[in-house]
């Protein structure tokens, strides 16, 4: 059995850049156990000073669309220009068992093998949009063991890919060319919130039909209200097998940093994100408490088994429990 860590012994390893270390700190701050998490508390306390300098990108995509090889391209190119990446990529869990596949090492294979790279799947355990609950965190430690840029690959696109948005400072959506309906079933809500847009698999045939893609989308983006105005998000084609476009895609991601630093709006932005995650936390540590509480816990299955047989409602069992757990 591994001996556990110290809060001393996770701070020191983290600033080290120990992989292992930091590995171990990321399990931690997912952990369920409440041990575990009043340790984690500690230990992301510490290391705030050493956070807050990394570029933080959230990617996301259509199923289909090519994410992981898209981030192992541009991770690839990263590293080989002096860059440290760490991706978070979060997999679906099972609403079941909770289990998830956790691919994106062996997806990522070369990224994986790179010294100058962190590559750490992650279950969403179900949380909105795909966002794992502490992927923040993990993100936090990410920046405090010396990684200057974090990709975060999310599970999928829909309306609760805004929580996306609220961890990172810029937002890239890919998107497939030639794909039938071109704007694929993906929310105007998904739109207002790009920063960079991506055609991806522009390459060999495709190249044409990626080309028009990027002309019809960049066309609609004009349809939307831009998420800040100091900006207007680009389309850009690329592809992961031939590495074109991936240089300008990051230029357009630097580009975006450039402008809201310039506009003032990047330390407002992730401060508002702050008090946002606050909240979230705020949030989940309420629902805890609640659903650990003996009154709930005596009441819950009987108020169950009535809205599920139609003879209370909702609203009237949940205010029931309410009531029992501030009363």
């Amino acid at each position: 059995m591994t001996k556990r860590l110290e809060a001393d012994e996770y701070v020191a390893g983290v600033r080290a850049g120990d992989r292992g270390v930091l590995a171990r700190a990321i399990t931690l701050v997912e952990s369920q156990r409440e041990d575990d998490q009043r340790l984690a508390r500690t230990v992301v306390a510490a290391l705030l000073p050493d956070t807050g300098r990394a570029r933080r990108v959230g990617i996301t995509g259509v199923p289909g669309v090519g994410k992981s090889s898209l981030i192992e391209a541009l991770g690839t190119h990263l590293t080989k220009t002096g860059h440290r990446v760490a991706v978070l990529a979060v997999d679906p869990s099972s609403p079941r068992s909770g289990g998830s596949i956790l691919g994106d090492k062996t997806r990522m294979t070369a990224l994986a093998r790179d010294p100058a790279a962190f590559v750490r799947p992650s279950p969403s355990l179900g949380a909105l949009g795909g966002v794992a609950r502490h992927t923040r965190e993990a993100l936090l430690l990410c920046e405090a063991a010396g990684f200057d840029v974090v990709l975060v690959e999310t599970v999928g696109v829909g309306q609760s890919e805004a929580m996306v948005a609220q961890l990172v400072d810029c937002f890239l959506v890919l998107l497939l060319a030639g794909a039938g309906d071109e704007l694929q079933g993906i929310k105007r809500g998904i739109l207002e919130l790009v920063d960079v847009l991506a055609i991806t698999k522009a390459d060999g045939e495709n190249v044409v039909t990626a080309n028009r893609a990027r002309a019809e989308f960049a066309a609609a983006l004009h349809l939307v209200r831009a998420k800040h105005a100091e900006w207007s998000a680009p389309v850009l084609t690329c592809s992961a097998l031939t590495g074109d476009g991936i240089a300008k895609l990051w230029a357009a991601i630097e580009a975006h940093r450039a402008a809201m630093i310039a506009a003032g709006t990047f330390a407002t932005e992730r401060a508002r994100q702050q008090v946002h995650w606050m909240w979230r936390a705020i949030e989940a540590g309420l629902l805890r408490r609640f659903a650990a509480d003996p009154k709930v816990v005596a009441m819950v299955a009987e108020l169950e088994a009535a809205v599920r047989a139609g003879s209370v409602s909702p609203d009237h069992a949940a205010g029931e429990l309410l009531a029992a757990f501030t009363g």
